[in-house]
């Protein structure tokens, strides 16, 4: 039933009442929130860590209420289940909003460099995954630069296609209450250059309509920076500090860097929810649940 997913993508991609120009910085703190960490192509990893989070029912539906759920990136790569993923968040988000909840899903490094045509760590069953998702024209000088099963997916993902639309309809930096939620992580520099910019900068370019961010590529970007998850010293963990008063926030939550268990530094300050739950990594499935001022990890264990 693929053909019944990709028509819901088509005609979330069509309905005005979601556009990513609509999507704000800032909202307003939910009674709870709960994060959602990497999943990289492990369908049954996300759909067990959404109800570990209370957000969906066996049947892959939206009970959560008034749930906020965030997810901060990397749905790509090293699995074979990527456009379930995807088709299923974009479901998700729009049952979500009807039930007076939401789904915030980030974009990771993993969702910018496929649209780069970065295609390293994409699988052999992540080209055939999406044979059915676009219609290859036989003349495409781009297209005809990549090995034949390649193509379906840089189709997909090149800036313009259907899913690199998909994506853009998302933010990379998201506020909540006291959180701020990226990938990566939120620097002095990215604030200065404007959060509002870097989220538009983004939708932009993956919608066919600007050019790539310069950003996008560096590697203290939001959605590669290091700073606080890979074991932050004492002046990492005073930039952190700076960023959060500048932001009037009290924590960051970040993925991208895997640890055992969800762990938090800079005295509570970030909260690192990439467990490696996908098959590739073997993880545990943890999320991150936000209730006021009372921040813990859930676990299947």
């Amino acid at each position: 039933m693929r053909h019944v997913s990709l028509l819901i993508v088509i005609l979330a991609l069509l309905s005005p009442g979601i556009a990513g120009n609509d999507l704000p910085l800032r909202i307003d703190a939910p009674p709870r929130i709960v994060a959602i960490g990497d999943v990289h192509g492990d369908l049954s990893a996300t759909r067990r860590a959404l109800r570990l989070a209370g957000a969906i029912d066996t049947n892959d539906r939206w009970i959560g209420g008034d749930l906020v759920v965030v997810q901060t990136g990397d749905q790509l790569d090293r699995g074979d289940e990527e456009q379930d993923i995807l088709d299923l968040l974009t479901r998700l988000t729009r049952e979500a909003a009807a039930a007076g909840g939401a789904l915030h899903v980030l974009n990771g490094n993993h969702e910018l460099m496929n649209a780069r045509l970065d295609l390293r760590y994409v699988t052999p069953g992540g080209y055939k995954d999406f044979e059915d998702a676009v219609t290859v024209s036989e003349v495409d000088s781009l297209l005809d630069a990549y090995d034949p099963e390649q193509r379906a997916r840089v189709a997909a993902f090149r800036p313009g296609g259907v899913y690199a639309k998909v994506l853009a309809r998302r933010n990379t930096i998201q506020i909540i209450g006291d959180n701020v939620f990226v990938h990566g992580g939120v620097l002095p520099e990215h604030i200065d250059y404007g959060l509002d910019r870097i989220n538009r900068e983004l939708r932009e370019w993956l919608t066919g309509t600007g050019p790539t961010p310069e950003w996008a590529e560096k590697r203290d970007s939001p959605v590669w920076a290091r700073q606080y998850s890979d074991e932050p010293d004492a002046d990492d963990c005073a930039t952190l500090e700076k960023v959060l008063t500048r932001l009037g926030a009290r924590r960051m939550v970040v993925g991208h860097t895997g640890h055992d268990d969800i762990t938090s530094f800079c005295d509570g300050k970030v909260w690192c929810i990439d467990t490696g739950m996908c098959a590739y990594y073997g993880g545990t499935v943890q999320v991150l649940e936000i209730v006021g001022d009372r921040v813990h990890r859930l676990s299947e264990d």
